[in-house]
């Protein structure tokens, strides 16, 4: 099976656009860390915030690491322009955690703020429904799982293109939706080389991979096709995944990764961290995770 079988359900867009990335649009230091926002060009009349974090006093180039998730404070932990603490996100704040271990890592907003304009708040989860019903509209042959993986590509655009980071060394880590987009792109981008992704919830029936915001009703033509996430994987060529699960995965979840073809004879590439300790991941399973992808990009 090949990726153009996987991108060919995902979708495109109807129309087509350049991706452009603004000049720096702020700057910041965090525990010895320079932080940068940009803007970036994701759709022919939509922007995505882009921030990126990289270790200070750095004398090469180093690895770097994309960070999906719903916006990129809340991998920080903060906002790192008015200093407000983000109690909701403590603990998997995963741009401070793998800049702390020499990664440049970068992350966005994702398109449930970007795609419509919209006075509700932030945290208003109902901005995924109303930004995916547009996004149907306007785009019929797009799902909301393309538009995810097109907008995470382009953050791997920008790492790729930067000279403070070496392109031959980036990997991708996320959490629950952010699980769902590492896992994505990083199966289908060969210049990610290593995935984490954290209780996301691979098999179809784990967690809800039918809202309209991800798969909808496609799901079902996925099944009667006889594609599952296993499928999805052995399309990434054998690259290495740890997957961290604690409530939406399990062990169910190992053996669809072990049923990924290309892994026979490196099954080393594969490993998961069955905390079973809820949603979200301890620091112990984290410090698992991280020491992953220092495994492979460091």
């Amino acid at each position: 099976m090949t990726k153009q079988i996987w991108l060919d359900w995902i979708g495109k867009p109807s129309d087509s656009f350049e991706p452009n990335l603004s000049p720096v649009q702020k700057t910041f230091t965090l525990e010895g860390y320079r932080g940068e926002l940009y803007l970036q060009r994701n759709g022919s009349d939509t922007c995505q915030r882009v921030m990126m974090l990289f270790p200070e006093n750095t004398e090469k180039p180093c690895p770097g690491v994309v960070i999906p998730f719903y916006y990129p404070e809340a991998m920080l932990g903060m906002d790192p322009f008015t200093g407000e603490a983000l109690p909701g996100y403590a603990g998997i704040a995963m741009m401070l955690h793998l800049a702390r271990r020499g990664y440049a890592v970068i992350s966005a907003d994702a398109y449930h703020l970007t795609y419509i304009p919209s006075d509700k708040a932030r945290a208003d989860f109902s901005r995924w429904k109303d930004a995916a019903e547009a996004l149907r509209k306007d785009h019929p042959c797009w799902t909301g799982i393309g538009k995810l993986t097109a907008d995470t590509m382009l953050l791997t655009d920008i790492l790729a293109a930067d000279p403070r980071v070496d392109a031959d060394r980036l990997g991708i880590a996320g959490h629950s939706l952010g699980g769902k987009m590492a896992f994505y792109a990083g199966c289908l981008d060969d210049r990610i080389k290593v995935i984490l992704a954290s209780d996301f919830g691979i098999r179809w029936e784990q967690t809800n991979w039918r809202d309209i915001w991800y798969w909808g009703d496609t799901v079902d033509k996925l099944q009667k096709a006889g594609l599952d996430h296993s499928a999805l994987l052995g399309c990434s060529g054998a690259k290495p995944m740890c997957l961290l699960a604690g409530q939406y995965d399990d062990m169910t979840s190992w053996e669809m990764m072990q049923a990924a073809p290309g892994y026979e004879s490196c099954p080393e590439r594969l490993k998961i961290v069955h905390h079973a300790k809820g949603h979200r991941p301890p620091a112990d399973a984290l410090e698992e995770g991280y020491a992953f992808l220092d495994r492979w990009l460091q």
